[in-house]
């Protein structure tokens, strides 16, 4: 979300008059607006409210406060914009206040509104929530005791972050599970790096970048990661679960890439809120194959890079159609301590197509899973036929000795197969992961159409 400060609104209904004044447009505004509601149509509705307003004051069974009624009134006319805009009472400014200029515990995840389902977007990497086993595409049925339903974004985000080392529980809907789960975690400050470079092996020339969400590092990242790494050939570009992040790094991204056109565009209702962002010709490679990998669980930037990379045919994408968040949030403040989240623009890719609710459709679909996979051929290769033999020797003479030395080689075998580097993409990773395998496959080809040219 991007959060700025716009004119301050004054607030209060002074009078029906006053507030037909006050919200609605001026003759030059109505000269421009596009909508086809009248001047006495909208002072009727604002009439309509203040009737119903007074109703209640005068005959609802217990007595109410006019300011809390006009606040409930807000809150159910901002939820039923989008899932994103909301009303902010004066607690829930402070708290939005404190959430971006403090440090505060949280889980790790990335939600948003689905189908009107609060919804992870995805958990980020090494945090309590990934440790824990939140997946993208769950449902948060409820978060410890209070259900989500008619929940907004702004109240489950303010239930599920609290005090480091203190414990929630999410229960959640899964695909595929019979029934809902439920999940303990326990909240930490949320520290996680964005970029992840790593070699493949046996794959020399190919460099694997996971961008586990936009900060403000990740172009620097990226391309000191890219320098480090010796004649890259290729690039697999891993998007996956990633929520998004700072706008002016996914196009600072795509920009390493693409060297002219509009990489994305944001419109709204305003001039003001109309806004190109443009690939400069500078530093720009043009050559080096990519592949971008994403899935259920990248949203809003990283669905600009993906998307922007496919458009100007920089880059094949593969794996799963991601989430569909492709939408711009102000904060506007509302007289001195309360506020409203609107939507005020969209974004819109280099070919013109939008992302909200429609997300990015890989070039090539390919769902999560395995691939059968046989380290050795039943075949002895020559370096291996000799131990072989003798191994077989000692079962017909039934030397003791060489049956322990038969042991141990296989522990040290066994051994080996299970370390890890995390700064190393093993073979048997990646038969694992049946997107990445994909993508290596493709990315590989990509190469060898290159040579010659």
């Amino acid at each position: 979300m991007i959060r700025k400060s716009k004119k301050i609104i004054a607030a209060g209904l002074i009078s029906t008059i006053g507030a037909a004044y006050l919200f609605g447009a001026s003759p030059l505004q109505n000269s421009q607006n596009q909508s086809s509601m009248s001047a006495k149509e909208k002072l009727e509705a604002y009439i309509k409210f203040t009737q119903i307003l007074n109703i209640i004051e005068k005959e609802y069974v217990d007595d109410v406060n006019t300011s809390t009624l006009i606040d409930k009134a807000l809150k159910g006319l901002m939820s039923n914009l989008d899932a994103h805009s909301s009303y902010m009472d004066k607690k829930s400014f402070k708290d939005l206040t404190v959430q971006t200029k403090g440090e505060f515990g949280g889980l790790g995840i990335s939600v948003g509104m689905k189908d009107g389902a609060l919804t992870v977007i995805a958990p980020l990497e090494g945090t309590p929530a990934m440790k824990a086993g939140v997946k993208a595409g769950d449902i948060i049925l409820k978060i410890d005791d209070k259900a989500t339903i008619g929940m907004n974004i702004d109240e489950a985000v303010k239930l599920m972050r609290g005090k480091p080392g203190t414990d929630i529980v999410l229960t959640i809907v899964r695909k595929k599970e019979p029934k809902p789960l439920k999940i303990k975690i326990t909240r930490a400050i949320i520290k996680i790096d964005s970029v992840y470079p790593k070699s493949i092996e046996k794959e020399d020339g190919i460099l694997y970048l996971h961008v586990a969400s936009f900060d403000q590092k990740v172009v620097e990242s990226v391309k000191k990661a890219i320098a480090e790494h010796n004649n890259t050939k290729g690039i697999i570009l891993d998007l996956r679960n990633n929520p998004g992040g700072l706008l002016d790094q996914a196009t600072g991204l795509v920009d390493m890439f693409v060297e002219k056109g509009v990489i994305v565009s944001q419109k709204g209702r305003t001039k003001f809120e109309n806004v190109e962002y443009e690939a400069h010709k500078k530093g720009t490679d043009t050559k080096t194959p990519i592949v971008t990998l994403v899935n259920g669980g990248s949203a809003s930037a990283s669905e600009i890079v993906s998307g922007a990379l496919q458009d100007f045919n920089r880059s094949v994408v593969v794996g799963e159609k991601t989430f569909g968040k492709g939408s711009v949030q102000i904060v506007i403040p509302v007289g001195q301590d309360e506020a409203l989240k609107l939507t005020v623009a969209r974004y819109y890719l280099p070919s013109g197509r939008t992302i909200q609710n429609e997300g990015v459709t890989p070039d090539i679909i390919v769902h999560t899973g395995k691939i059968d996979y046989t380290k050795d051929p039943a075949l002895l290769k020559e370096r291996d036929l000799k131990k072989h033999l003798e191994v077989e020797l000692s079962k017909l003479e039934g030397d003791k000795k060489d049956s322990d030395v038969k042991t141990k080689t296989a522990t040290a075998e066994d051994s080996n197969t299970t370390q890890t580097d995390d700064k190393r993409i093993t073979e048997e990773m990646i038969y694992n992961d049946a997107q990445l395998k994909s993508a290596l496959d493709i990315l590989k080809a990509l190469i060898i159409t290159q040579k010659g040219k």
